[in-house]
């Protein structure tokens, strides 16, 4: 009866190592000296296997082969085989293993089987007992090849899956042509780096044995300091992991590594082998800032690669692990940067105002406004909120995966202007969003909440009018970043399209309570208005009144053309329009029965239309005199046309005795109607005597509803105007 000891491998020195340098509590190595059970079934439900190699020089390589599953057999708890197609031109792996002349037998090679999809994930490393690469077809210039190697199978370790970003993979047929070989990236592949979210890392200790694996994060995560000829150099983060760090051990021993960033989409392949340097604390942070483990690479060798896989990507979810991207200290003027700065300032939370439920505006006073200097308007606050919110190391937290690599630290953008609060004093407007800001909204304002204030920085500043007009435009909470500058601005040249869910339309009361200029220049967008209710909320009605422009829909790209929005606002028409209302003789109305624009102002041809809302009935005298009183204030603009809508419906309703009463009467007034339309099957009804005289009677409260009418008045709009306006709401 044959026996397996379960023994595990012992770390090797370079392992133990970065185990004292980063402190990490003794434990065993989990690597077994066999393919267990686990294992087997892993490689053989991976569609993808990376794998790494030592060329002559003794530098290592690393490649991606695969495309569907079933590549690699297990054949016994100590090897398996592997069959796939690969490009035979320009694989470096392929080179080392399977075309060099002194062969391949007994040379140290590691795996990574992986399936993206399911995020599952198995190491692997022994060495070649044999290997052969076949022709697909008879033409030997054909530039692909099928791969046969077997391997024997020193240890093996299955990887939680942390930052693998899902994708499906699907076969392609490999066609390998040589791009760039030189140590200075070429631009596709300096491209492929920015929107890169994996790379696959192969490294050795001392040619003894090696170790592959993968790298994921957010598109970008890894970062080019330098791109020069000699070589480029790239960084990129270590986030936090199950703390083996038995690639890092590798490089403390061996400090070179190959690796392979692949194109899912092309199928392109960038394979680099370079020297490593691993940076720890704060010489990890001067590179990337708010990073305590960084890993930067030289390169000395690369080739870029056009359809070098056999495979393509088809992207799905992001791992919900990804942090966001750490960029360098070098890129930006960034908030990271100010994360390192070390200071004595502290900002204490004095005042919290809740505007909705997920919005709040809260004061900090400075401890030492001298050492912390002065901001500017359109500046952020930096804030560490390390020591309130830190728990310490934990492997895995599915409950709240991002908190594993957070580091508290936060910028909130100043919604106040020096000068407008008491100094040493600030406020920031925010979106409860995370576990920062749900703890500020979860502590009083009371608790005397005091976190260490790392700086102000950003230069966001609204620009000098080129042409008269400063156009802005915010979504939602993206307000605030004009807030502290309104009050240093000339908010007449403003023009303010904001677009906010229904929701949030507190948010709107209070900043045009705070900042009374602004309504006149303020086009509000608002979405989410799915009932009736909403239509008719004290809010709306509110904003409504405020002298916005209000659009019960989102922004849309036609609204933004400024330079034909501007034709009708400079007659006098756009001010007559903008004052429809209803303070003729007679009882006067409540506020729900007062008439109010709802989609302001269509520019069409020489006339503009007003869209209002008024309370349809069968007692139409109260329109009337609402017809009649702008008729006579605003001469110069005369009614030219009027259509009913019912409800939210895009064309006229069927005709009802309201409607045919509404025609006559304008037909009275010697206005220009459209022809009647007529339902396509009436139904019988009463015929409607058109009343002889107006009677000033109130809307019955029995129809209180406020339903859509459209009114075209007069526009003397230059004739090189367009047919319609970018302002025009949807219709």
């Amino acid at each position: 009866m044959a026996t397996v000891l379960t023994t595990s491998v012992p770390w090797h020195d370079g392992e133990s190592k970065m185990h004292r340098l980063l402190r990490v509590p003794n434990q065993d190595n989990p690597t077994v000296p066999f393919l267990n059970h686990g294992a087997g079934l892993l490689i053989r439900r991976s569609p993808l296997l990376a794998i790494g190699a030592l060329d002559n020089e003794g530098k290592p390589w690393c490649s991606l082969w695969g495309g569907e599953e079933g590549l690699a057999t297990p054949t016994s708890v100590s090897s398996f085989d592997i069959k796939t197609p690969v490009g035979r031109t320009y694989d470096p792996v392929v080179e080392s293993l399977l075309l060099d002349p002194a062969g391949s037998n007994g040379k140290p090679v590691a795996f990574l089987a992986v399936n993206l999809e399911s995020r599952r994930r198995v190491k692997l490393f022994g060495k070649i007992t044999a290997g052969s690469l076949n022709v697909t077809g008879e033409d030997e210039r054909i530039r692909a090849g099928i791969a046969h190697l077997t391997v024997h199978v020193n240890g093996s370790l299955g990887n939680c899956p942390k930052y693998l970003n899902a994708k499906r993979i699907v076969p392609a047929p490999p066609d390998p042509k040589l791009i760039s070989e030189t140590p200075q990236l070429h631009p596709q592949a300096m491209e492929l780096l920015s929107h890169a979210d994996c790379l696959f890392i192969s490294s050795s200790h001392r040619a003894q044995d090696m170790d592959t694996n993968i790298r994921g994060g957010p598109a970008g995560f890894v970062r080019v300091l330098s791109n020069e000829p000699a070589g480029a150099v790239f960084a990129y983060p270590e986030y936090s992991g199950n703390r083996l760090y038995q690639t890092l051990g590798n490089l403390q021993i061996t400090p070179l590594a190959g690796y392979v960033f692949p194109d899912f989409e092309t199928g392109n392949a960038l394979f680099v082998t370079g020297r490593t340097e691993i940076l720890i604390g704060k010489e990890a942070s001067s590179i990337l800032p708010r990073s305590n483990l960084v890993v930067r690479v030289s390169v000395t060798s690369a080739r870029f690669v056009g359809k070098a896989l056999s495979f393509r990507g088809v992207p799905g979810k992001s791992s919900p692990y990804n942090p966001t991207v750490r960029y360098l200290a070098t890129e930006k003027n960034s908030a990271a940067a100010l994360g390192n700065y070390e200071s004595s300032v502290t900002a204490t939370m004095i005042e919290k105002h809740i505007i909705t439920p997920s919005i709040a505006r809260f004061r900090f006073r400075i401890s030492d406004p001298t050492e912390a200097g002065t901001w500017t308007p359109g500046q952020y606050a930096t804030f560490s909120f390390f020591d309130e919110l830190d728990m310490g190391y934990s492997h895995m937290m599915d409950d709240d995966p991002s908190s594993l690599n957070d580091d508290y630290v936060r910028t909130f953008t100043i919604s106040s202007s020096p000068g407008h609060v008491p100094i040493g004093e600030f406020e920031i407007t925010i979106r409860k969003h995370g576990n920062v800001t749900r703890y500020l909204f979860q502590t009083s304002d009371r608790a005397g909440l005091e976190v260490p204030l790392k700086g102000f920085g950003g230069e966001f500043r609204l620009p000098e009018p080129s042409s008269g007009i400063l156009p802005f435009i915010a979504g939602g909470i993206g307000i605030t970043p004009i807030l502290a500058q309104i009050p240093v601005i000339d908010v007449s040249l403003l023009r303010l399209f904001w677009s906010i869910s229904i929701k949030d339309i507190a948010l709107v009361l209070d900043t045009f309570k705070r900042f009374p200029k602004l309504p006149p220049v303020t086009t509000v967008f608002i979405s989410g208005l799915d009932t009736q209710s909403d239509e008719t909320s004290p809010e709306l009605e509110v904003a409504a009144s405020s002298g916005a422009q209000i659009r019960g829909r989102r922004v849309e790209a036609q609204d933004l053309d400024l330079s034909l929005a501007n034709v009708c606002r400079k007659t006098r028409h756009s001010a007559a329009a903008s004052r429809w209302s209803y303070p003729g003789p007679g009882p006067s109305l409540t506020p729900l029965h007062k008439p109010r624009p709802i989609s302001g102002l269509t520019l069409q041809g020489n006339f503009s239309i007003l869209t209002i809302r008024y309370p349809l009935t069968s007692d139409i005298s109260l329109f009337y005199r609402l017809v009649q009183h702008n008729q006579e204030d605003n001469s110069s603009s005369p009614l030219t046309t009027m259509s009913t809508y019912e409800g939210k419906k895009q064309s006229p309703s069927p005709l009802t005795k309201k409607h045919q009463l509404t025609h006559q009467l304008f037909q009275q007034l010697n206005t220009t109607l459209p022809p009647i339309p007529q339902p396509l099957n009436p139904k019988p009804k009463r015929a409607a005597a058109v009343p002889t005289s107006l009677p000033s009677s109130r809307l019955s409260p029995k129809s209180p509803r406020m339903k859509p009418a459209r009114a075209a008045m007069l526009c003397p709009s230059p004739a090189t105007s367009a047919p319609h306006s970018t302002l025009s709401p949807k219709r």
